[in-house]
């Protein structure tokens, strides 16, 4: 990921103008840090196959955090979860203001797909990877899990209803970034099942991040924590230890589905997946 981080620095947002900090705002979030986890599975994917295609992947991998990047701004936001803390940093609305929050998240979000538009595929593979980003992280993928959120704050959920918010809010993208891989190698089987496989993983990695938000501080977090009571969380819905036996059980599933991965795939991902299935213990 050392060359992600690089390709991700050597490529950050640029808009020279009379705004004396927009261009500083557009890049803040980025330089940031971040776990990367959805660039790492675009590019494990293709590195399991083929990886000459290492360096084209990195354009979509990117797209891919520049989309995520605009949602944490926008879910940020006073209008949303009001989070004074991301990445171990203040928010864009505290560090700037609302408004220049919004407009980043906005240009992120738009720039995601300039980057794909000119990734150094064929012109199929380029409005596959489009088409993917989009329907997952738009308005029938991650956007309408956000609606579903902020919507029913304070109005407790089922828990199945609770499985397709966040299978839309988090999952989507997750299953998406290793799809898109399986895409970049031109394997369709192969992208059907990983997407299959990755809404799984996104669904254990929400009852995950809702268990490290009760168990544990900001300052661990690099976000604002114990801030999820009028939430739709597992943990606020069925508690710490139900959720922590729901999250076992998921990460021993989605182990014990890993076992049937090709040994080029497993060898790529297992590394960075067991590391996140276990995230929680």
């Amino acid at each position: 990921m050392k060359n992600f981080e690089q390709f991700l620095l050597n490529h950050l947002p640029a808009s020279k103008s009379i705004h004396p900090t927009y261009e500083e705002a557009l890049q803040k979030m980025l330089v940031a840090g971040g776990k990367r986890f959805r660039p790492a599975l675009l590019l494990g994917v293709v590195k399991a196959y083929n990886p000459l295609l290492v360096g084209g992947a990195c354009h979509a991998a990117y797209a891919i955090e520049l989309l995520h990047t605009y949602s944490l701004i926008h879910d940020d936001l006073p209008a949303m979860d009001n989070s004074p803390l991301r990445r171990g940093e203040p928010t864009l609305h505290v560090l700037f203001d609302e408004v220049t929050a919004i407009l980043v998240g906005d240009a992120l979000n738009t720039y995601s797909f300039e980057v794909l538009s000119n990734a150094p595929f064929s012109d199929y593979t380029r409005v596959a990877l489009i088409r993917e980003l989009a329907t997952n992280g738009g308005l029938g993928g991650m956007v309408l899990g956000q609606a579903i959120d902020c919507y029913f704050e304070n109005r407790p959920l089922g828990i199945d209803d609770v499985r397709v918010l966040h299978t839309n809010k988090t999952a989507k993208l997750i299953a998406a970034s290793l799809k898109m891989g399986a895409i970049i190698i031109g394997d369709e089987k192969l992208a059907d099942e990983l997407y299959d496989f990755g809404i799984r993983l996104g669904l254990l990695f929400q009852i995950q991040d809702d268990i490290l938000d009760v168990t544990q501080s900001s300052e661990v977090a690099g976000k604002l924590t114990n801030n999820d009571k009028a939430k739709n969380s597992f943990v606020t819905l069925i508690g710490l230890d139900e959720a922590l036996r729901e999250a076992d059980e998921l990460a021993e599933a989605l182990t014990k589905e890993m076992d049937g991965f090709d040994e080029k795939l497993k060898n790529e991902l297992l590394p960075l997946l067991v590391h996140y299935i276990n995230r929680h213990k």
